[in-house]
C-alpha cells in the first residue's frame, strides 16, 4: 500500500531537510553513508513512494535506463540484462529494454523512442559497426561488449584473452591443426578473440594458416551448415576447433557427429560464453566464461558516474574471463 506522508513529513521523521531527502531518493551525494542508511530506513518503513511525474517535471529525469540488445533471447545479453534490472532497481532507476533483432533500422527507431520517452541514460549493445557521437545522442551512453566508432565509454570482457585461453587449451591437449570458427560479421569481440587464437598459435609455434580460419552467421544452424558444407568439399583437415560462442560450437558438434567424427576423440572444440546449453549438451563443451555480472555493475557504476556529472577516468574497462573446462578437450586414453 502506498504511503499517504509527504516529503516534508519524511524529512520531520529523518531529522534532516527535505533537500537531502530528494538527494538521497536521486541518488545525489551531499551526504554520510549513515544519513543515507537512515533515510533509505525511514523510506522502506514508511513505504514512501515520490511522486514520479511531478519529480520528472520539476528535474527532467525520467528516472529510467534505456538498454539496447541485439538480441534479447541471446542468453548471454538476458543475463546482463537480469544484472542490470538488479543494480539499476537498487538505485532507484526501472529499465526500458529494447530489441534490436541485430537490424540497424530497428535499432534507430527504439533509439529514437527511448529519447522520446526521456530516458535519463541509455546501456548500449549496438549491432552496428558505427553510432552517433555522444552530442548526438544526448544523454549519457556507456556501450556495452562491442565496441563500435563513436563510442566513448565501453565495458566488455577482455576476449583477446579468452581467444588465446581457447586455442591454448587446445594445444595443450596435443591438436596440432586447430581451426578459428567465428561470426562472418566480425565484430569488435570476434576480432578480439581471434587476435587471442592467433597469439596462441604463435607462441605454440604453430602457423596461422588462412585455410584454418572459418565462419558463419552466429547460429546453432548457420554453423551447423557451414561445417557440414566444408567436411563434403574438404573432409576433416583440423584436431581441433576455437569458436566464438556456444551455440556455432553446438552445431559444430552435431556437423561433425553426423561425418561420423567423435568430439573429443577425433576433434576437440572449445566454445565461448558458457551459456547453459554448453553444460548440459553431450559431449560438455569447453568454454570461455564471461563474468556477466561485473560486466552488467561496470557498466551501471560508469552512466551513474556520468548522471552525476562525475569524470569517468576509465573509458575502456576490460572484465576478465575464465575457462572452463568440459569433456570436449578431455584427453583420450
Amino acid at each position: 500500500m502506498e504511503s499517504r506522508l509527504s516529503i516534508n513529513q519524511i524529512a520531520d521523521i529523518a531529522g534532516v531537510s527535505v533537500a537531502t531527502i530528494s538527494r538521497v531518493i536521486n541518488n545525489r551525494g551531499g551526504y554520510s553513508r549513515e544519513t543515507e542508511e537512515k533515510v533509505n530506513r525511514i523510506i522502506e518503513e514508511y513505504n514512501y513512494r515520490p511522486n514520479a511525474n511531478a519529480s520528472g517535471l520539476r528535474t527532467n529525469r525520467s528516472h529510467s535506463i534505456g538498454v539496447m540488445v541485439p538480441d534479447v533471447t541471446n542468453e548471454f545479453f538476458a543475463k546482463i540484462i537480469r544484472e542490470l534490472d538488479l543494480y539499476f532497481l537498487k538505485h532507484r532507476y526501472v529499465l526500458l529494454i529494447c530489441d534490436s533483432n541485430e537490424d540497424s533500422e530497428l535499432e534507430n527507431m527504439h533509439l529514437q523512442n527511448l529519447l522520446t520517452k526521456n530516458v535519463d541514460g541509455i546501456i548500449y549493445i549496438s549491432g552496428k559497426n558505427d553510432v552517433l557521437k555522444p552530442e548526438q545522442i544526448g544523454v549519457p551512453v556507456v556501450y556495452v561488449d562491442r565496441s563500435p566508432k563513436n563510442a566513448e565509454v565501453i565495458v566488455h570482457s577482455d576476449n583477446e584473452t579468452g581467444g588465446y585461453l581457447a586455442t591454448s587449451e587446445l594445444i595443450s591437449t596435443g591438436c596440432k591443426r586447430i581451426a578459428f570458427f567465428g561470426d562472418e560479421r566480425l565484430r569488435s569481440p570476434v576480432r578480439r578473440r581471434r587476435d587471442g587464437y592467433r597469439r596462441a598459435l604463435k607462441e605454440a609455434g604453430m602457423k596461422n594458416l588462412k585455410e584454418l580460419e572459418l565462419s558463419s552467421l552466429p547460429d546453432y544452424e548457420s554453423a551447423r551448415q557451414r561445417m557440414r558444407e566444408t567436411l563434403s568439399e574438404k573432409g576433416c583437415f583440423f584436431d581441433g576447433v576455437f569458436t566464438t560462442n556456444d551455440m556455432m560450437a553446438l552445431g559444430i558438434i552435431h556437423a561433425l557427429s553426423e561425418f561420423g567424427y567423435r568430439v573429443p576423440e577425433a576433434v576437440k572444440v572449445v566454445g565461448f560464453d558458457n551459456v547453459s546449453t554448453s553444460e548440459f549438451c553431450s559431449p560438455g563443451i569447453t568454454t570461455v566464461t564471461q563474468d556477466t555480472r561485473q560486466i552488467a555493475v561496470r557498466a551501471g557504476e560508469a552512466l551513474l558516474k556520468m548522471l552525476h556529472g562525475e569524470s569517468i577516468e576509465e573509458k575502456d574497462i576490460s572484465i576478465p574471463v575464465a575457462l572452463t573446462k568440459r569433456e570436449s578437450t578431455s584427453r583420450m586414453q
